[in-house]
């Protein structure tokens, strides 16, 4: 993956610092996880945010293995 320097706002670096702390996280990934939602919500725009969270954590379940099958009926 590649990486490149780009300038952000002190404010928003100082908040991403704050909730990577909370969510075990490194401040880029919690700017990269602020990018993804936001990405998804305006790709989505009818769709809740609590929907588009639980499509993030069930991927991220199924990228870990740990999805069990579900049978219907």
């Amino acid at each position: 993956m590649a990486t490149t320097s780009i300038r952000l706002d002190q404010e928003l670096i100082e908040k991403a610092t704050i909730m990577a702390k909370a969510f075990h996280r490194t401040p880029p990934k919690q700017i990269e996880h602020w990018a993804k939602i936001g990405e998804m919500m305006e790709d989505n725009p009818d769709l809740p945010y609590e929907f588009v969270k639980q499509a993030i954590i069930a991927k991220a379940e199924k990228d870990a293995g740990k999805l069990e099958s579900y049978d219907f009926g």
